[in-house]
């Protein structure tokens, strides 16, 4: 179906993308635990893949997404000790946890809408699959791979690592890991301060609580991706994503439970997003570089000069690759915002090309070099430049310094269409500098004051209009059928 490459975290290197089923595709990429806003840096890892679903979809498959729902079992440290992060803000905010977990949820939806950020096929909850999250603990248990002890079950890293190999997504060393970890307060009922816990006892404060065959307790965060993952995309399946920070141990855990529950390599290919940063350092609550999301709008920030919109921001993010970090800036934005503009202003100019019998431009040739870049691991920032190679094309069809066929023009639209609204998901902004219809009647105006100018032989005048419009950005284009602009 296409020569679609994809960096695959597993193998290390870039592979050929062949699909289990043909022409369909099982994505699992973990999503947010919902106990505060959603921030900046989630944004970008959804945004990640929102694109790696509709490029699939573009290419012609069938595509199962399925992105989860964390509302239980994440506790405070990431690992097995501290309060569940839902628990506590329940109580700062004295509300059922569930309360809490559908204010997040809503605040999250509401921030994926905003971005342009397609829908799931599928969005399972974790305290919906608790059934099957016993099942699971259950059986990695009868493999011999876990171990109750204290109304808690604990995965046997070690036991696992003699017939398998744990670290085989990260490339950490087993012998490594267990002369690096300490045993830590109330953790000492695991045979390893390596095991991680599959089925957590709760204690009298925990209020997200289930009753078990190992007494009253709540799911391990691990375990719920690996269930909800293979029960709707089958025990293997195509790609698996999430963020750089979860590689580690979250995704070795999952790959680890899936084995030793008896089931095979949960994924074919792992993707991983990178970091976001701020002005050249990691994003801080300490440091106090965060910006949230109404602040990037908003502008209402130190380190910023003004808000931007979100398909602003959006079209931002994709100037850069997603396995690379990306340092947010105001300038960086600023810039983006402009590219943002000329493209906006470009998809307008395209609608109103007039055709000649033959063309001096190689449609075909760009329209390749499209699909080059998104299929070398779904390289955004080389499909922009060669967008705006297009942007180009259009200016210089429009300016008449070059013609279009009429095959070519409608070759050249579809494609344009295709990747800008369908693959990169942008869409116009109100007031984003794109010509609107007041900017139109505007610009209407001052190209007729100017040619009465001249007609009145009144060049200082029409000197002026040009020389004004000219210090906004705004190009003034004079042809034999009239004049045109064009906003830089």
């Amino acid at each position: 179906m296409s020569n679609l490459k994809i960096y695959n975290t597993l193998s290390g290197k870039k592979e050929e993308f062949k699909p289990i089923l043909k022409d369909h595709v099982g994505m699992y990429v973990c999503g947010p635990t919902v106990y505060s806003d959603v921030h900046i840096g989630n944004v970008r890892t959804f945004l990640s893949f929102d694109i790696v679903y509709r490029y699939l979809k573009y290419l012609g498959y069938s595509v199962r997404y399925v992105r989860n729902i964390t509302d239980v079992g994440h506790l405070l440290n990431d690992e097995d000790s501290g309060e569940d992060k839902i628990g506590k803000q329940a109580k700062l905010m004295n509300l059922e946890p569930m309360e809490v977990v559908q204010h997040y949820t809503n605040g999250f939806h509401d921030v994926m809408k905003a971005f342009n950020i397609t829908p799931p096929s599928i969005e399972p909850s974790a305290t919906g699959h608790l059934i099957e999250q016993i099942e699971m603990v259950q059986e990695i248990i009868k493999n011999g791979f876990a171990y109750e002890a204290g109304g808690s079950v604990y995965f046997d890293v070690e036991k696992y690592h003699d017939k398998f190999h744990y670290g085989i997504l990260s490339g950490r060393k087993i012998e490594d890991l267990i002369s690096n970890t300490r045993e830590l307060d109330g953790q000492s009922e695991k045979r390893n301060p390596l095991d991680f816990a599959i089925w957590k006892k709760a204690d009298e404060s925990h209020i997200m609580r289930w009753n078990s065959p190992w007494g009253e307790g709540f799911p391990g965060w691990h375990l719920e991706c690996t269930v909800m993952s293979t029960k709707y995309l089958g025990d293997t399946f195509d790609i698996h994503g999430g963020g750089m920070d979860l590689k580690f141990p979250h995704h070795e855990c999952e790959i680890a439970q899936s084995k030793g529950g008896g089931k095979s390599e949960p994924a074919n290919y792992w993707m991983h997003t990178n970091m976001l940063t701020m002005n050249g350092a990691k994003m801080s609550k300490s440091v106090g570089n965060v910006v949230s999301i109404e602040q990037l709008g908003s502008g209402d920030h130190p380190s910023l000069e003004k808000g931007f919109s979100e398909m602003v921001i959006r079209f931002f993010m994709m100037q850069s690759h997603y396995s690379s970090t990306l340092d947010l800036s105001s300038s960086a934005i600023a810039a983006a915002e402009k590219g943002f503009e000329k493209l906006m202003n470009a998809m307008q100019t395209i609608q109103n090309l007039s055709t000649s019998d033959s063309s001096t431009v190689d449609v075909s040739a760009l329209v390749e070099k499209f699909a080059t870049a998104m299929n070398d691991d779904f390289n955004t920032p080389i499909l922009i430049a060669h967008l705006f190679d297009g942007v180009k094309m259009i200016n210089s069809i429009h300016g008449e310094k070059e013609t279009i066929s009429g095959s070519d023009l409608e070759l050249l639209l579809t494609t344009m269409n295709s990747y800008v609204w369908d693959v990169l998901g942008l869409k116009p902004v109100e007031n984003s500098g794109a010509k609107d219809e007041l900017t139109e009647e505007l610009m209407s105006l001052f190209i007729r004051l100017r040619k009465e100018a001249k007609d009145n032989k009144n060049y200082s005048l029409a000197d002026e209009i040009r020389n004004k419009l000219t210090s906004l950005s705004i190009t003034l284009k004079d042809s034999k059928d009239g004049t045109t602009w064009e906003k830089e």
